[in-house]
């Protein structure tokens, strides 16, 4: 983070989603070809790639739904109950659900938040300014600790045993506005601050913050000189860090915060003393602002004025008439000073009762437009939206791999990761950190590439390529549509 520039950057790491919607990069592809022979058959291989691809996930996104409807929320309990399983089988069966949900969250490039994502996330505020927690009570503790023990993986974050945090790509979003209560706000912190450096109470509050981790290993101080190829940096604009001027006080400004462009929550709530609750909630959110992350956790607890908030409230009183009494014994008594003290008590004070107040509305507004705006889907909807872009993303890879090693030739697995990353960049301006070693996998499989005595891979021709693959159910049946026969 740029101190001087009142810069504040924040690196995470870039997933593997080719942010390119699939017909444009088919047409932009095949108009880079330059004979109209072979463009018809690279179209005639999109298809083909497409209907091959789609056949092998149908049974397993089948086994999937299927499941999901054992665990629904709303009418999962009744289909359970009309299977008689042991309580042991439908351990199993649940077991099996999350592994299919996760992969498929995998294959459709999500990955699981870190601690310090969310750190860094949870590290400021943007639009929501009110201390929000997780009622760990109504949350169930047994389903994802229990697969996660059989399932291990690095760096899970603390609360894994109660719910997981999926998100995928990032964004930016921006809010103009006068933000005079924030402003307030932040002129009284500052002279909250001045006040305990003064009074020397500063450590008192300092040792309560010293818990909380203080390095963002995610923040980078050189962004021009160590940038990583997988890493995306973006910047956070926030009140707290505006210089003090007139104009900035007066005016406009903008705030920016980066957003995860798309989240998932998974988790269950806890079950009662008279009922075995097997529900397994899928939420899908778009565009959720970093800082105000807080909204999507589930089961939130209705947010109020902290016990440290009151601590302030109560230690700002004392000092303030500690100060005044003190400076009235002074023979020669500042009334300036008197008044300066007392108006950042009273300052204090009345910011404590009406932020809050303003904080609340806020919050209110903010859990309505995530409900109603930003909340895509949950449940099967969101399933269904997670198996169609696992389908997109493998068609995808294949496509751009495959392209390329056609018009540049043999490649080292190095070497085609590269261009498809530069074919990407140049072509759509898009930056994509590219599987290559899943788009490879899936070209063996088809049969279209092989590699050489040193180990470069290679493709057929195009008219090969569609031979191997053959003709797919879903052209017989277009040909039967249009009646003609299959040839």
């Amino acid at each position: 983070m740029d101190k001087t520039k009142n810069k504040e950057v924040i690196r995470l790491e870039r997933e593997s989603v080719i942010p390119i919607l699939k017909p444009k990069l088919i047409m932009t592809l095949a108009n880079l070809i330059e004979h109209t022979s072979d463009r018809s058959e690279f179209l005639k291989l999109c298809k083909r790639v497409e209907y091959t691809i789609r056949a092998w996930y149908l049974l397993q996104f089948e086994d999937l739904m299927q499941l999901c409807s054992l665990f629904d929320p709303v009418h999962g309990a009744q289909k359970l109950e009309s299977q008689n399983l042991s309580s042991e089988e439908v351990d199993i069966l649940e077991h099996n659900f999350l592994t299919y949900l996760f992969q498929v969250m995998d294959k459709s490039n999500f990955k699981m938040a870190s601690n310090d994502e969310i750190d860094v996330a949870l590290s400021a505020q943007y639009l929501l300014n009110l201390p929000i927690s997780v009622d760990e009570s109504k949350l169930d503790k047994k389903l994802l600790k229990r697969y996660f023990a059989e399932h291990p993986q690095e760096n899970l974050p603390d609360f894994v045993d109660k719910y997981v945090i999926f998100r995928r790509g990032i964004g930016l979003d921006q809010t103009t506005d006068y933000f005079f209560l924030e402003k307030v706000d932040m002129i009284i912190a500052r002279l909250w601050a001045w006040i305990l450096r003064k009074t020397r109470l500063e450590r008192v509050f300092l040792r309560k913050s010293s818990a909380q981790p203080k390095k963002d290993p995610k923040k980078d101080d050189e962004v021009g000189t160590e940038a990583q190829q997988d890493a995306l940096y973006v910047e956070r604009i926030r009140i707290e860090n505006m210089e003090l001027s007139l104009r900035n006080l007066l005016s406009k400004i903008t705030i920016q915060e980066p957003t995860f462009d798309r989240i998932i929550v998974v988790y269950r709530r806890a079950s009662t003393q008279t009922k075995m609750d097997r529900g397994v909630y899928v939420r899908h959110f778009k565009n959720i602002p970093m800082g105000d992350l807080e909204i999507v956790l589930p089961e939130k607890k209705n947010p109020s004025l902290t016990p440290m908030d009151w601590v302030k409230f109560f230690i700002s009183a004392i000092v303030g008439l500690v100060a005044v009494v003190g400076s009235l014994d002074v023979p020669k008594a500042d009334v300036w000073v008197i008044f300066v003290i007392l108006s950042t008590v009273i300052g204090y004070c009345a910011k404590t009762y009406f932020t809050f107040q303003q904080n609340m509305a806020t919050y209110q507004n903010l859990i309505t437009q995530s409900m109603y705006d930003k909340q895509l889907d949950s449940g099967r909807g969101t399933l269904l939206h997670l198996c169609d872009d696992v389908i997109q993303q493998e068609v995808k890879e294949v496509i751009i791999s495959f392209f390329i090693l056609m018009e540049q030739g043999k490649a080292t697995l190095q070497d085609l990761d590269l261009r498809c990353e530069e074919l990407i960049k140049e072509e759509f301006g898009e930056s994509c950190n590219f599987d290559v070693d899943d788009a490879v996998q899936k070209l063996e499989k088809l049969g279209i590439v092989a590699r050489d005595a040193i180990g470069r891979y290679y493709c057929v021709s195009l008219r090969q390529a569609n031979e191997i693959i053959g003709t797919t159910t879903e052209e017989l049946v277009l040909k039967a549509k249009q009646g003609a026969g299959p040839s």
